[in-house]
């Protein structure tokens, strides 16, 4: 168990390290929106074009990062939404016990679902033909747009990062009912 738990330990890290930056994309879309929005009406003052569609697509794309880096952070923290006005007067193996079988039967199935639906649409924005070989990848249809394909391969990073700290959760939730330590970091995210 031991072992297991490292494992969490450094699944949680990763998280970790991935929920601090969806935090700083926050920062970057709002710093990138207001540019656009003063320089799109300052264009139009000075009577030319000093916004691009590239910086309107970086905003969704870090608005997509925020959340898709995101997922999994939530998820350690126990931001998800419960029911709990049931949940939460149960005791502490009592809620680990309702947490491994829903993160098992529900959360794992949903995860391993996401990636299969999104791989191949993933493939083909890389430019995967259906006959196996590779073409152009996929991009924007806007003048000076990104590529399509790095966000969208971000979607199975997500379902992935998701997958990996929903085990990390069937874990620490596994020590509780056994009764096993957990490290001192994870007790204290645990309360």
């Amino acid at each position: 168990m031991r072992i297991l738990l490292k494992i969490s330990n450094f699944i949680d890290s990763l998280t970790e390290y991935l929920g601090k930056a969806a935090a700083f994309f926050v920062i970057l879309t709002v710093g990138i929106g207001f540019y656009n929005v003063v320089a799109r009406y300052l264009g139009r003052f000075l009577g030319f074009k000093i916004t691009t569609n590239m910086l309107i697509e970086m905003q969704w794309y870090l608005f997509s990062l925020t959340f898709l880096f995101g997922f999994a952070y939530i998820l350690k923290h126990g931001e998800n939404v419960r029911v709990d006005f049931l949940y939460a007067n149960w005791s502490p193996k009592t809620k680990a016990w309702v947490d491994v079988v829903g993160h098992t039967l529900f959360l794992l199935t949903f995860c391993v679902i996401g990636i299969y639906v999104t791989t191949f649409p993933v493939l083909q924005s890389w430019g995967r033909l259906p006959d196996g070989t590779y073409g152009m990848w996929e991009l924007s249809p806007d003048p000076d747009g990104l590529p399509r394909a790095p966000i969208k391969s971000m979607i199975l990073f997500g379902f992935g990062m998701l997958l990996v700290q929903t085990i990390s959760e069937i874990i620490k939730n596994i020590a509780t009912i056994n009764g096993s330590n957990l490290p001192a970091t994870e007790k204290d995210s645990a309360d």
